[in-house]
């Protein structure tokens, strides 16, 4: 299976349909995206199934990319519904969920939904929760090359021309920026925090230590909420590590200590 749209009924809400990126055969993974799209993790999903065996699953969370987005679904918790039917439609156990940026407070709402689908979970750099004293950077305020300057260990090598786009980019990057408003307005939700001891499944929290959206006291707080939460820093890394240390995002969730569910 490659790209899909998937159709699904969520209980109490609607229907809804989801793009989906499907390849691979193995160990299931479910990649949620942040802000920045599918696409900043479709590089690392690739290098998850050649170190494999992998089945990697990538959604587009409606509206992103120009997706569809039906109007009830406005909320992070009503994507943590529909990717809990995803895993039931495709019928898998023992599910890797990782979520990056607003994919982690995703992740983490999908694993208090209490499936028994997921066999893990991995929080890079994610965001959601309200730490006193550890803001999350302003996102709908900042331009391209200011959110590249707080989301890169080395912005320079990962700074985006506007110039250089097609109109078509240039749409994308718009919607996008439009669908993480509506779904993430103000990064956060202030319930969250107490919320995450209810979540039993083994949980790694990465972060990058040069993350400047959501700094390492935020990424402590977080690991902190989960019992039995694994906490790791990684050296010479933004907010977006499967961008910028992929390899080493890589190893850190494939080292012993923490196995992922296979």
């Amino acid at each position: 299976m490659t790209t899909s749209n998937v159709e699904l009924t969520i209980p109490g809400l609607g229907d809804v349909t989801v793009t989906v990126d499907d390849q691979g055969e193995g160990t299931p993974y479910l990649l949620l995206h942040g802000g920045a799209g599918p696409q900043s993790v479709a590089g690392f999903g690739a290098l998850l199934r050649a170190t494999g065996p992998a089945r990697v699953i990538t959604p587009a969370h409606p509206g992103f990319g120009g997706t569809p987005r039906p109007d009830w679904l406005a909320t992070v918790p009503g994507l943590a519904s529909v990717y809990r039917a995803l895993l039931d439609r495709l019928d898998l156990r023992g599910v890797t969920v990782l979520g990056n940026s607003i994919g982690g407070w995703i992740a983490a709402e999908l694993a208090l939904t209490g499936t028994d689908r997921i066999g893990s979970l991995v929080i890079v750099d994610g965001v959601g929760i309200d730490v006193p004293g550890h803001p999350v950077a302003d996102a709908m305020a900042l331009s391209l090359d200011q959110l590249a300057e707080l989301s890169y260990y080395e912005p320079a090598k990962f700074r985006i021309d506007l110039d250089s786009l097609t109109p078509e980019q240039r749409a994308g990057f718009a919607a996008n920026r439009a669908a993480l408003a509506v779904y993430a307005g103000s990064m956060m939700d202030q319930a969250l925090l107490p919320r995450l001891a209810a979540i039993t499944a083994p949980t790694l929290v990465i972060w990058g230590a040069a993350d400047r959206i959501a700094d390492a006291g935020y990424g402590k707080a977080f690991a902190a909420g989960i019992p039995g939460a694994r906490f790791v820093l990684l050296p010479a890394t933004g907010h977006m590590p499967q961008i910028e240390t992929p390899e080493l995002l890589l190893q850190t969730i494939l080292e012993p200590g923490f196995t992922p569910a296979g």
